[in-house]
Parts: structure tokens; C-alpha cells; sequence
């Protein structure tokens, strides 16, 4: 899966910890290190969140497109 590879590439762009990535998308440390590494599906409100968080379009993060520019 491409979300797993995508949000995990962003949060260490940002020289973030896992912590600070579940934070801002609004879920627990463990729930974010299932996404990173156990390819879980996220929820539709936390993946918004990151999309926002790390300023791409959730069809970047999805593995839709490779243009990581949200279209307004």
C-alpha cells in the first residue's frame, strides 16, 4: 500500500516523531504506527487531517496521483 510509504516519507521530511504525526491527525501513537507499518486503513476524518497536516491532497496520500498539490 501507498499511504503507508506516503505518510511515513512526509513525517520524516518534517523530522517529526510518530507522536507528533498522531497528533496532528488526531488519533493515538498506536493507531498512527498502524498506519506506518501494518498498512490499517485510516479513518475518512484522520485521513483529512494528515492531508491538511502536511499540505497534500488525500489523492496523493491515497497513492491516486504523484502531484502532492491540493487542487482548490
Amino acid at each position: 500500500m501507498i499511504f503507508n510509504e506516503r505518510i511515513k516519507l512526509l513525517r520524516k521530511e518534517r523530522a517529526l516523531t510518530q507522536t507528533q504525526a498522531a497528533e496532528a491527525g488526531g488519533m493515538t501513537l498506536r493507531a498512527y504506527q498502524r498506519l506506518e507499518n501494518e498498512n490499517a486503513k485510516p479513518h475518512y476524518d484522520s485521513l483529512l487531517r494528515l492531508a491538511d497536516f502536511y499540505g497534500v491532497s488525500v489523492d496523493y496520500l491515497m497513492g491516486r496521483t504523484e502531484r502532492r498539490e491540493v487542487n482548490l
